[in-house]
């Protein structure tokens, strides 16, 4: 077996260590004896998402995200919403979560068309939303306790239809209010969970993983490892918290 990942945008968006969760998601596979290929597709790149079984971007910044408009509307854009259609995993976080949804509206009123691959929006205020927090996955996304680092002024609004990855406990999530956090629309999994999110969460992490295998090869089992340093990790935040 084997998973071909794209890192799109990993010139732009990579925020509070976000590109650890390619580094773990591709040890995971690896330790399982599960090739797996990473191809970085950065800004003005010519290659298209064909082919690949999983994409991942990261976070950025408000000035990030207007930076990458122009070459989302050279194609991009319609790139990603045919592979989300097409069932591809995707797992998004912050700006690049942002960024799948339909606009960002700074707290000053200006809009910015995103790409409308998931129906939400996100509109900016003047504080921000800082911290560590813990939040429950759905049971339609394994149903795991998951800890991260947030940062966003951004709040996010699910359209009708969508469901949350999760419920918070603690902290933000996506919004402040009304205690959802991130996205799951088919097999696009969207979070605000930087730090990085998925090395010290590992059933989410293999949660995401199994979606792209099983979406490529049919029903498989993905076999156990020894997490102990991850879910150490896992819980010392937890107590913190």
């Amino acid at each position: 077996m084997e998973l071909k990942i794209c890192h799109l945008y990993p010139d732009v968006l990579n925020l509070y260590g976000d590109r650890g969760n390619i580094i773990c998601m591709k040890k995971r596979l690896e330790w399982r004896g599960i090739d797996c290929t990473v191809t970085p597709l950065g800004l003005g790149s010519a290659e298209t998402l064909a082919g690949f079984d999983l994409v991942f971007i990261g976070g950025g910044q408000d000035f990030e995200q207007e930076v990458l408009l122009p070459d989302l509307q050279r194609g991009r854009a319609a790139e990603v919403r045919a592979a989300v259609a097409d069932g591809v995993t995707f797992l998004a976080i912050c700006g690049g979560y942002q960024m799948l949804g339909n606009y960002y509206e700074t707290h000053t009123g200006e809009k910015c068309d995103f790409i409308c691959a998931v129906n939400f929006h996100t509109v900016g205020a003047p504080e921000r939303m800082i911290g560590n927090y813990f939040f429950n996955c759905t049971a339609d996304c394994g149903g795991s306790g998951v800890v991260a680092f947030e940062n966003h002024s951004g709040r996010t609004f699910l359209g009708h239809g969508v469901q949350p990855l999760g419920h918070v406990t603690r902290g933000f999530g996506n919004n402040g209010t009304d205690g959802t956090e991130g996205v799951r629309w088919q097999n696009v999994f969207g979070s605000y969970g930087h730090g990085s999110l998925l090395p010290k969460n590992p059933a989410l992490a293999d949660f995401i993983l199994q979606t792209a295998l099983e979406r490529k090869y049919g029903q498989c089992d993905l076999a156990p490892l020894d997490d102990s340093m991850e879910l150490a990790a896992h819980y010392e935040i937890s107590k913190r918290l």
